[in-house]
């Protein structure tokens, strides 16, 4: 059966274009769903900072065995934790490692580095027996050479064992990410609030609640360093905390010019202005480092997406006028 309108490489083209039509509907509804159902960050956030407050309360005010049954309610953690000490598992440095980790992935639960652990354990146990009765004992893939089998069940393996770390790399890497993209303007709030009087956790409360929407991450960890001021006993430790909690040496070096200034009482805005200049130096140097590579990654798009769009588009009415000659001649 012919169709009966125009073709192109022998489909209608009123087909395509509905199709196209109806895609591009979809797409457009969920931005719409996306928008609107769309939650405020800060929220969760803010439910996270009055549970660090209510944490550091308990720190001060409780007995020795609330404190353990605030850090051991979690039943579930409680339960991988002795499977992983039944197995021997358990590391001190290894708990100490992914906990840090987690914080500075933005997860403030320490319990979630035993399911860590317990799925680094779980993972190349199950996919690996997994590939291996898929690959070896079903032979489901039986052209495969015996080089390709073991190199897959070996990439299964290491794969699955690394992915907990991997997921968790990334959350760190963006999230300092974002943190590096808002130091510079917190800085500056920073020499603001210090020119106006304020005290340094009166200054990191206002920063926090002035960024807390355009740099959630930020505000964030300024809002946990300001009660953090608030109730430890050595404001140092306060400063240490959030040096340890952001994997960025830009927060590294803030917090040592505010232990220096809190040691030595040299002035804070002059020094944090200096240190607002080097970091919004270094924010446009890479600015222009990734505009000067822009045109060597944009050529592979260019190739593969854009010129075969713009052929279609300027050769697509002439080879279907073409076709349509061939096919009535």
């Amino acid at each position: 059966m012919q169709p009966a309108g125009p073709t192109l490489l022998g489909f209608d083209v009123i087909w395509i274009a509905t199709l196209l039509a109806a895609v591009a509907t979809l797409a457009v509804l969920t931005a719409i769903y996306a928008a609107t159902t769309a939650r405020d960050p800060m929220i969760r956030r803010v439910k996270a900072l009055n549970e660090r407050r209510e944490q550091l309360k308990a720190g001060i005010v409780a007995s020795t065995n609330k404190r353990r049954k605030l850090t051991n309610r979690n039943q579930a953690a409680d339960r991988v934790r002795s499977i992983l000490g039944s197995f021997k598992m358990l590391q001190d440095d290894q708990i100490k490692k992914t906990q840090l980790r987690l914080m500075q992935a933005g997860i403030r639960t320490k319990d979630l580095a035993f399911f860590i652990i317990f799925a680094r354990f779980v993972l190349p146990v199950v996919l690996g027996v997994t590939a291996v009765v898929v690959i070896y004992f079903l032979d489901y893939f039986p052209e495969w050479s015996w080089l390709r089998k073991y190199m897959t069940v070996a990439g299964v393996l290491v794969g699955s064992y690394k992915a907990p770390d991997i997921w968790l790399k990334n959350r760190v890497n963006k999230r300092s990410s974002a943190v590096r993209k808002g130091l510079p303007d917190a800085l500056d709030l920073l020499v603001i609030c210090a020119e106006a009087g304020l005290t340094v956790d009166a200054a990191f409360n206002r920063v926090a609640k002035e960024l807390g929407k355009a740099y959630p991450e930020l505000g964030d960890e300024f809002g946990l360093t300001a009660i953090e001021l608030g109730f430890l006993n050595e404001r140092r430790q306060a400063f240490e905390n959030f040096a340890m909690r952001v994997d960025l040496e830009a927060v590294r070096g803030v917090v040592t010019t505010m232990i220096q200034t809190e040691k030595y009482g040299t002035p804070l805005a002059s020094a944090l202005r200096v240190l607002s200049a080097e970091f919004r130096n270094d924010r446009m140097m890479r600015a222009e480092e990734k505009a000067a590579r822009l045109p060597a990654i944009m050529t592979v798009p260019l190739i593969l997406f854009i010129l075969p769009t713009l052929f279609i588009v300027i050769l697509g009415p002439a080879a279907c006028s073409i076709s349509d000659s061939f096919l009535n001649g």
